[in-house]
């Protein structure tokens, strides 16, 4: 297990890499004047190109600048929003709770109506909710959120008034309900089908047929060993979608104006604020690969006959 924790954060190392070193390429590599990419469509003195040279080393050459912005990153510092005026770590700082929240609950309720729904479409293969259910999923993957969010928001904020239309910094579960039902759909398709393919095939298993024949009740065979099993590809699946959720997030944080990581990424892409977006993102893939770290040791938890050795 050693060995395998160490050869996964040597991975990670190489993939923080690439990936930062794409989204800076992306924001400022490739820009005719990267002076002018940093402030946008502002006007722009000599003193202020004096100033953005000495931050951002822009003299220098590419790989160069990338080392500075990762030596900074490495030690904490983002360095400052072009548009905010601020330090990006103290915005980030401000706007992880809420995200935290939005995606904790947004993986609470996906996780809950996915796995439940996706466990009794196993075990009834072929009958009504079966059938019910998977056409229910095409219609949630026909639906982007970029269309959900809105006319979730008019609905169920506006017409009805369930659910407040914006969501302020200090809001409570029940004000990011709506905002992580949305959120929420992006993956529960997903998750559904997964879990129900898992839990059908389990059920044909051997080891499924040895239980019965010991006499064992069908709640223990499913509760104990199908439902166990059939868990693993949907934990990595969950894994895996912690991080399009964080995505996902721009555009649900945008439509409900919620003051969270991606709010601030939404409006920093629109201002081409280069500086927040690389720093925001740059902590995404942090968070991402962590993550899928921690599922990844979770197999053995969840499944004996795993070992990484």
């Amino acid at each position: 297990m050693f060995r395998y924790i160490v050869r996964r954060l040597l991975q990670m190392v190489l993939t923080f890499f690439g990936a930062t070193f794409l989204v800076y390429a992306l924001m400022f590599a490739n820009q005719d004047d990267p002076y002018q990419a940093l402030v946008g469509e502002r006007p722009l003195s000599e003193s202020q190109r004096i100033a953005l040279n000495a931050q951002y080393h822009l003299d220098d050459p590419f790989l160069v600048q990338y080392w500075h912005y990762v030596r900074g990153l490495l030690t904490g510092d983002l360095g400052t929003s072009l548009t905010q005026r601020r330090p990006i770590s103290e915005m980030l700082a401000e706007a992880w709770p809420i995200t935290i929240k939005l995606a904790l609950l947004a993986v609470l309720i996906a996780a809950v109506i996915a796995v439940s729904a996706g466990v009794l479409s196993g075990i009834r293969r072929g009958g009504v909710f079966d059938n019910v259910t998977l056409v229910i999923t095409l219609i949630v993957l026909a639906m982007p959120v970029v269309v959900l969010a809105p006319v979730a928001q008019v609905v169920f904020g506006v017409q009805l008034g369930w659910f407040p239309v914006t969501v302020t910094r200090d809001a409570g579960l029940w004000d990011l309900l709506l905002p992580a039902l949305v959120l929420g759909t992006l993956v529960i398709a997903t998750e559904l089908r997964v879990t129900r393919s898992s839990v059908a095939e389990n059920m044909r298993a051997d080891y499924v047929r040895t239980a019965r024949a010991k006499g064992l009740t069908n709640k223990r065979v499913i509760g104990a060993h199908v439902l166990r099993n059939s868990l693993i590809p949907v934990i990595t699946l969950i894994g895996v979608d912690i991080g399009a959720l964080m995505s996902g997030a721009i555009i649900t944080e945008g439509v409900f104006n919620i003051p969270g990581v991606g709010f601030n990424l939404f409006r920093g892409i629109r201002a081409e604020d280069g500086p927040l977006v690389v720093g925001f993102v740059s902590v995404l893939v942090i968070v991402f690969l962590v993550i899928n770290l921690i599922v990844d040791l979770l197999y053995a938890a969840l499944d004996p006959r795993i070992r990484y050795e």
